[in-house]
């Protein structure tokens, strides 16, 4: 039999998002933009949420947990790309491919049944009104936040577990933004989100960054900055401040 070559590939060129060059600037401010918008907004909302004991209740601590999530989930994904933006050649190592994708899965998972927690909360509110301080006690919030964080960390090793056996082979120019692995995560909704005929720097790109840079932005002004009690604590703040 032909011999073949199986040597293991030790690190990945990451095409990016663009390989335009008149496109680089304007893509690397806009993204620095979020950037700072997500980490500004998310930030703001946990330490709000900290400071005001009107908002001391389940679902507002349900909405820091989410914003913590947010919080890290962009910061893991968005300065890599922005790095990218600035060097000739966008590398990342096999082990930090790896590292990267086990934080990754640990945020995605942990954002997914956050949700789902946000959404039993919600039931409770709205179905057991009378009972819902029983139900959605303290501790009993804390034992959810707790277990949504442990789902996390315990199923991500398993994911990365069985993709760390997976021989690339050589196979090391992946055009796109991020890890291969974690990009294929996202890969699976790109045509209920992408046009059929999508410009070359957008196609197969869209999904991913709407889910790992868009999201972590809008979520704290759709299920908090919205909420009309953490608009009046914002104003209060705010105005003790000008006071101050």
């Amino acid at each position: 039999m032909e011999a073949r070559n199986h040597s293991r590939v030790t690190e990945f060129i990451l095409a990016g998002i663009s390989e335009q060059p008149e496109l680089q600037l304007p893509l690397f401010l806009l993204l620095l933009g979020i950037y700072v918008f997500t980490g500004v907004g998310n930030l703001g909302m946990i330490t709000l949420i900290g400071l005001n004991a009107p908002l001391h209740t389940p679902m507002y601590f349900l909405f820091s947990s989410l914003s913590f999530i947010d919080l890290c989930h962009s910061t893991l994904i968005t300065p890599k790309i922005l790095v990218s933006f600035l060097t000739e050649k966008n590398i990342i190592s096999y082990p930090e491919c790896m590292t990267q994708l086990y934080f990754f899965l640990v945020f995605v998972i942990s954002e997914c049944h956050m949700l789902a927690a946000m959404a039993y909360d919600h039931y409770v509110a709205i179905c057991s009104p009378l009972l819902y301080s029983v139900t959605m006690s303290q501790q009993a919030c804390i034992s959810l936040i707790s277990a949504v964080y442990a789902i996390g960390v315990v199923c991500s090793p398993v994911h990365t577990g069985y993709l760390v056996r997976v021989h690339f082979c050589n196979l090391n120019v992946i055009n796109h933004f991020i890890s291969p692995i974690s990009s294929s995560f996202t890969s699976t909704s790109q045509q209920l989100l992408s046009p059929h005929q999508s410009a070359p720097w957008t196609k197969g790109k869209v999904s991913p960054v709407i889910y790992t840079i868009i999201v972590p932005m809008l979520n704290p002004l759709i299920y908090s900055l919205r909420n009309k009690d953490v608009s009046i604590a914002l104003k209060k703040l705010l105005e003790t401040k000008i006071f101050l």
